[in-house]
């Protein structure tokens, strides 16, 4: 399952769906997300990827605190 965070919405997605391996780097993940969101992949520049144990993915906007 690939859970991405953009703008606002919340989307879960099958890797299938996006056509996405464990074996892609974060750049290739990101890269098939913006193309499925029909966006610039340089909108996705400042978000992060977390794998989770279970292989999940998450793509969210990078988290700035203080």
């Amino acid at each position: 399952m690939v859970h991405i965070r953009f703008e606002g919405r919340s989307l879960d997605l099958t890797e299938t769906q996006l056509g996405i391996t464990a074996a892609m780097n974060d750049v290739a993940v990101k890269e098939r997300v913006s193309r499925h969101l029909d966006v610039n992949a340089n909108r996705l520049s400042a978000y992060v990827i977390d794998r989770r144990p279970s292989g999940d993915l998450i793509v969210r906007p990078e988290a700035v605190y203080g």
